[in-house]
């Protein structure tokens, strides 16, 4: 079974925000070297939480950085851009990396009302443009030319090469699935946004409604899911208290750096925050490398999936760090 990697770039209180981003770089090199099979880094705006802004830019660091891990934006949130510029930007990741650049597709904004109008003035307010931008970004992306009617037939985006980057669609819902069966693409579920919520129905649709492309003969999906491991349970619970009030103070619009576990337990929560804990600790999987490889395959077991993309929160990096070596160690991921 593969594993892969998702990396919000978050900051950590006490830290520049800067540092989040330099060790999303380094955590790479680690994951690498730990035999995980994809990298993928986020997009989001205007928040203090997740600072990972431009995936591209984050890309061509990391890309330029490792020799075997696919590094991928999780995602490019296409309706902030022209479907031109970001095909151009991602066949310059493909000249970087030949053959390990993946393009994963979001249709949400990655922010709030205000924030992507900011990005993108000129969007269209009404029609949905998506599923147009991602027709015109396959074939710009895989350098096969626009129908001849299309009034972009004669555009090119260089550099050409004899390899393309690996177009996925992103979603939390349905929409994201059948719009990635419909083109024949790669689709990727956010389990951890949603707590799982609609995640079967997702890929039903998606399997079921599957149009085979020339790239994609057969349907390929994921999941992104929320994990984090540590030497003991007692050790991993600890640690997640910093996940645990993020996701709490989000419930009030307040996104912030992520607070050390230690100020988390010194912060008690009130009744509806002690009700929202409630609700999602048992969901949540955390604890030794043993319990959480369990959890992890039992859920791939049940989605009939053989690839997973895991993503962790902790203040500390030592302590992410820890949590992807036990994880990659209970899984074998170097083992020949």
């Amino acid at each position: 079974m593969k594993l892969s990697v998702l990396d919000q770039s978050t900051s950590s209180k006490g830290r520049p925000a800067g540092a989040a981003i330099r060790e999303t770089i380094e955590m790479a090199q680690h994951c690498e070297a730990l035999g995980y099979h994809r990298y993928w880094v986020s997009e989001h705006h205007n928040g203090g939480t997740i600072v990972g802004t431009a995936p591209e830019v984050l890309m061509a660091a990391i890309a330029a950085t490792t020799k075997r891990i696919r590094v991928g934006s999780a995602g490019v949130m296409l309706p902030h851009y022209s479907a031109l510029k970001v095909a151009e930007q991602f066949r310059i990741l493909e000249s970087i990396a030949p053959g390990r650049i993946d393009l994963g597709l979001g249709r949400a904004p990655g922010s709030d009302r205000l924030t992507a109008h900011a990005l993108n003035p000129y969007a269209p307010d009404v029609q949905d443009e998506f599923p147009k931008q991602v027709q015109e970004l396959q074939h710009w992306v895989s350098g096969m030319p626009l129908p001849k009617e299309h009034p972009f037939h004669s555009i090119v985006a260089y550099p050409q090469g004899d390899s393309s980057p690996m177009i996925w669609i992103l979603g939390s819902s349905d929409y994201g699935a059948q719009l990635a069966a419909y083109f024949g693409l790669p689709y990727a579920f956010a389990y951890f946004f949603s707590e799982g919520f609609g995640v079967e129905q997702a890929l039903e649709l998606y399997r079921k409604n599957y149009r085979p492309s020339e790239r994609y003969p057969k349907p390929l999906a994921t999941i992104c899911v929320w994990a984090l491991a540590a030497d003991t349970e007692a050790e991993a619970l600890h640690q997640y208290r910093t996940r645990e009030r993020a996701l709490i103070d989000r419930e009030y619009n307040l996104r912030v750096p992520l607070i050390s576990p230690e100020e988390a337990a010194s912060r008690p929560y009130n009744a509806q925050e002690a009700a929202i804990a409630e609700k999602r600790r048992p969901k949540a999987i955390v604890g030794t490398a043993e319990q959480v490889a369990a959890r992890l395959k039992e859920l791939a077991q049940q989605l009939d999936l053989d690839e997973l993309v895991v993503l962790t929160w902790t203040h500390e990096p030592a302590a992410r760090r820890r949590s992807y070596e036990l994880i990659a160690q209970a899984f074998e991921l170097n083992k020949p």
